[in-house]
């Protein structure tokens, strides 16, 4: 795994209104559907092997409904094509998308993980829940991988054990549960009523690996040396942008020119974020060498009943590797030149702006 890709899609376009979103919080539904600027073409020959310097992990999520847009199944394409392993964000409900996905390649599908939201009682309130796991077990018998994620809220507790039962019943194991952040505070906090050894005690049952790592680190700022922006970045699946992390610098816009180098910038010890929310998948991946981690496939990973596993295993051999087995770390020297191109840039665009008045 050589570097890990945070795709983006900027639209709040949903089928769902679950409580605890933030699209429900801010009314913005009915936002229309993005309109890529760039080819799915394009794209894939913007996120090739040789410009990322190796096979990476490249993960999509659509700020609303990833599977939306009619364009999606082709970018996937594009990307697979090029011997990436990735992981689509979907709450599983749009079923003409998962037809599409099951058509393509075998050695395609191999390497796809498919990450289920399940918004239980959104999906029970709009009689979605058949169609939510026809789609799962559709999507797994193709060849993919699969992994089921619950967004815990205070309203679902009265459902934990329904939600159990049900998740053993279709896919043979209990669904992950997350941490549900809210978004109007400006630390992050998490999204609950309860305190947070509540919070840990009430969730604690899905004997989640996803969500026992997420509460262990929740809350904590970072000031560790962070290869983001060098060994994994944010990118922007509509504009092209390429971040060093979400609120980490602009690096450049890699669709405009696909032959142009990639200019990689590590984050280092200036992370803008209260927490690092998603640390789940960053530091599990080792973009935070110094701390200790589980490893991403245990994140998504689970042992059913019947002996078989979510992960694919050419995918969960993948998902077990961090992000310096194939990168390699930055001397003192190296580091400190990097800091110093960071100064010189602000130090150029203050003597221009100074000239300006």
């Amino acid at each position: 795994m050589k570097r890990f890709i945070d795709c983006v899609i900027p639209f709040t376009t949903c089928n769902l209104r679950c409580d605890y979103c933030y699209i429900t919080h801010n009314k913005s539904w009915g936002q229309k559907l993005p309109a890529f600027r760039y080819s799915s073409d394009q794209i894939g020959m913007a996120l090739s092997v040789q410009r990322l310097g190796g096979i990476s992990l490249i993960n999509i999520c659509g700020d609303g409904e990833t599977l939306l847009p009619p364009e999606i199944v082709e970018i996937i394409y594009s990307i697979l094509k090029n011997g990436h392993y990735v992981m689509v964000v979907t709450n599983g409900t749009i079923t003409k998308r998962f037809d599409e996905i099951t058509k393509l390649p075998a050695d395609f599908l191999n390497r796809l993980l498919i990450k289920f939201s399940f918004h239980y009682l959104e999906l029970q309130r709009k009689d979605l829940l058949g169609a939510f796991f026809d789609n799962v077990q559709k999507i797994r018998k193709a060849g993919c991988s699969i992994s089921l994620e619950l967004t815990p809220s205070d309203e679902m507790i009265p459902h934990i054990d329904d939600a159990i039962s049900l998740c053993r019943k279709k896919v043979g194991a209990i669904c992950h549960v997350t941490v549900a952040r809210n978004e109007n505070n400006p630390a992050l906090s998490i999204l609950s009523r309860h305190t947070k050894t509540e919070y840990k005690a009430i969730w604690g049952k899905f004997q989640s690996d996803l969500f026992n790592f997420k509460m262990r680190v929740f809350g904590e700022k970072r000031y560790e040396y962070c290869y983001a922006g060098l060994w994994s970045s944010v990118l922007n699946l509509v504009t092209g942008e390429l971040r060093q992390c979400y609120r980490g610098k602009s690096l450049q816009n890699i669709f405009e020119d696909t032959e142009r180098p990639i200019k990689f910038i590590p984050l280092g010890c200036h992370c803008p974020e209260p927490h690092c929310y998603n640390a789940h998948a960053f530091m599990t991946l080792g973009v935070i060498p110094s701390i200790p981690t589980p490893r991403f496939a245990e994140m998504r990973n689970r042992l059913c009943d019947d002996g078989s596993e979510w992960l694919t295993q050419d995918m969960k051999i993948f998902l077990e590797r961090k992000l310096f087995d194939e990168n390699k770390y930055l001397t003192w020297a190296e580091k400190q030149f990097y800091e110093m191109k960071d100064f010189l840039k602000i130090s150029r665009i203050i003597r221009k702006l100074k000239s300006m008045r």
